[in-house]
C-alpha cells in the first residue's frame, strides 16, 4: 500500500495531455473530428462542447471547434468530471509493478472494475482503489474508467493492466487491438478433459431470452470468439487448465468451456449447481475457479512479464500444480 497518498475526491478536471499523429506530417485536421475520432465513447458534439467552453488547448492555447491541428502538435484537455463522482478510497490493492506510465495490480474477487448501473453507486470499485494509491490516471478511455485498460468479471481475480497517463493507455489499447499481449488464465473445470490442448471457436454474443449472459447459441450481435486451452492436470474428476484468451468477449473463458460439456466449477451462472454445492461445502468455493494469472508484452522496446499469485479464496483442490502457488 502506498501510504503517502492522501484519500481525496477526485478533482473538477482531469487532464489528457497527448501529440498528434498524423501519417503525413504535411496534413491537417480539424481539431474536433481528430478528437472525436480518438475518443471513440465521445461524440463529436460533446468534443466541441468541449472546446466552447475553453477546457481544450493546443500549444498551450485555447481554440475554436475549427482549429487546424497538425503533426506534433501538442494537444491538452481539461475533462469535466463532477466532484465526488469518483473518491479515491483507502481499499487494500496489491501492487504486482508500478513504473512509468503504467501499473500492473492484482484484483482480488468480489470487487467490480468499475461502477455497474446498480451496483454499489460509484465506491467500492477498482478505480475508487487505483485514485488513491496512483492519484493520476489516465481518461483516453473516457472517464468512467480512468486507468482500465481492460477488465475482469466481478467474481474473477487477476491481473490487470493499470494505465497512468495517455501515452501509455493508447499504446496498450493499441496492442490489446492487435492482441500482441498475452494474457494467460488458470480455471479448474468440472470433468476431465483427456486431450492435452483444445481449440474452441464460435460466435458468442447476449442470449436472446437474458440480456444479462452470454451465449454460443443463436446469441444477439454475434461475434467471433477463439480459445485456446492446455490442459496442466486432471485429478478427482476435474481438471486444470491454463487458458489462452486469442479474443476478448465477455464471458468468453466461462461460456466456451461450459459451452463444450467442460463448466468453470463455482460457476454459478453457466456452472452446474449440484456440483458448485459440493464444493461451496467441502472446500468453502463461493466463486468461480478462474484467475488471470499471466501477461507478456512488449512496450516501448521493453519486455514485459508478470505472474499473478492465486487468490487465496481458490481452493488448491489436491491439484500439484497449484500446491506451491
Amino acid at each position: 500500500m502506498n501510504s503517502s497518498i492522501t484519500p481525496a475526491p477526485l478533482s473538477v478536471s482531469k487532464i489528457s495531455e497527448l501529440s498528434v499523429y498524423l501519417s503525413d506530417a504535411r496534413e491537417t485536421r480539424r481539431v474536433d473530428t481528430y478528437l472525436s475520432a480518438l475518443f471513440s465513447d465521445k461524440s463529436r458534439s460533446y468534443i466541441q462542447r468541449l472546446i466552447d467552453a475553453g477546457d481544450v488547448y493546443v500549444n498551450g492555447v485555447s481554440i475554436r471547434k475549427n482549429t487546424k491541428i497538425y503533426h506534433k502538435n501538442h494537444i491538452r484537455i481539461e475533462w469535466r468530471v463532477g466532484r465526488g463522482k469518483f473518491e479515491a478510497e483507502d481499499i487494500p490493492l496489491e501492487i504486482v509493478y508500478d513504473g512509468p506510465g503504467f501499473a500492473v495490480v492484482n484484483k482480488p474477487a468480489g470487487m467490480n472494475v468499475h461502477p455497474v448501473p446498480g451496483e454499489q453507486g460509484h465506491t467500492g470499485t477498482l478505480v475508487n482503489a487505483l485514485l488513491y494509491h496512483f492519484g493520476s490516471l489516465s481518461v483516453i478511455n473516457g472517464v468512467e474508467r480512468p486507468g482500465i485498460v481492460h477488465r475482469l468479471d466481478k467474481n474473477t481475480s487477476g491481473l490487470l493492466l493499470i494505465a497512468k497517463e495517455d501515452r501509455a493507455m493508447w499504446a496498450l489499447q493499441k496492442k490489446i487491438e492487435k492482441r500482441t499481449i498475452a494474457k494467460r488464465y488458470l480455471a479448474v473445470v468440472i470433468g476431465e478433459i483427456r486431450d492435452p490442448e483444445i481449440y474452441i471457436e464460435s460466435f458468442i454474443g447476449r442470449d436472446p431470452t437474458d440480456r444479462k449472459i452470454m451465449t454460443v447459441t443463436d446469441p444477439l450481435n454475434p461475434k467471433l470468439a477463439q480459445t485456446r486451452a492446455y490442459v496442466r492436470e486432471v485429478r478427482n474428476g476435474l481438471t486444470l487448465v491454463e487458458v489462452d484468451l486469442l479474443t476478448g468477449r465477455t464471458h468468453q473463458i466461462r461460456v466456451h468451456l461450459a459451452s463444450i460439456g467442460y463448466p468453470i466449477l463455482g460457476d454459478t451462472v453457466y456452472g452446474r449447481a449440484a456440483t458448485n454445492k459440493i464444493f461451496l461445502e467441502k472446500h468453502g468455493l463461493t466463486r468461480q475457479w478462474l484467475h488471470a494469472w499471466h501477461l507478456d508484452f512488449t512496450l516501448w522496446w521493453q519486455d514485459f512479464s508478470f505472474e499473478g499469485p492465486i487468490a487465496k479464496d481458490l481452493p488448491r483442490l489436491d491439484f500439484d500444480f497449484l500446491a506451491s502457488r
